[in-house]
């Protein structure tokens, strides 16, 4: 059985795949570790389970742009990395950016749910809302514009390395030359 490297569309683009998931790793690794640090505070709020509470109160102390920040940021990574992680370029935008929405979706609620269980850290919903609205903006910013440049580009098939001629010198021609330009080329893959 023979088998050769696929250079299909399908794979080409993903061939950083790996180190994706090393990254997404680390990233979800520190976000853990933010989470369950413990903040020395004299007090602390109630927990916040109102949609948009703390962003109001923020647009009060004029404080929006560092909630924002803080909300919008941590989460964003994962918009990029999920999807070269575990995606495939031939899927629709759509599907992709849905899917990668509800993943950090859960994430953003697993991670404050370890955060309510952290000293010093109290339940915030904004924080999840903020953070899957990061994630979602990220993914539609950079991974889809990584995608239609990654299925625009054509598919490579490797070559044989061949030695140079000079350019008074002519290449022999086989008789199987016509053949295979009418069947195809034997590496380009079957679909």
């Amino acid at each position: 059985m023979h088998t050769t490297a696929r250079t299909d569309r399908t794979t080409a683009p993903y061939r950083y795949r790996t180190a994706a998931r090393l990254l997404l790793t680390l990233h979800l690794l520190l976000l853990v570790w933010l989470a369950l640090r413990p903040v020395t505070a004299a007090w602390t709020g109630p927990s916040n389970l109102t949609p948009f509470a703390s962003l109001h109160q923020a647009l009060t102390t004029r404080t929006l742009s560092a909630t924002l920040a803080s909300g919008l940021l941590p989460l964003a990574p994962a918009g990029l990395l999920l999807p070269l992680a575990v995606g495939s370029p031939d899927r629709s935008w759509l599907l992709s950016f849905l899917r990668t929405t509800g993943a950090a979706a859960l994430l953003a609620t697993a991670l404050e749910i370890l955060e309510g269980w952290a000293p010093g850290h109290v339940l915030d919903v904004d924080d999840i809302l903020l953070g899957t609205l990061g994630a979602a903006a990220a993914h539609l910013l950079l991974a889809t514009p990584l995608r239609a440049h990654a299925l625009r580009r054509p598919a490579v098939a490797p070559r044989a390395a061949t030695p140079r001629r000079g350019p008074k010198e002519q290449r022999p021609r086989s008789v199987a030359a016509p053949v295979i330009r009418t069947l195809g080329s034997p590496v380009a893959p079957r679909r």
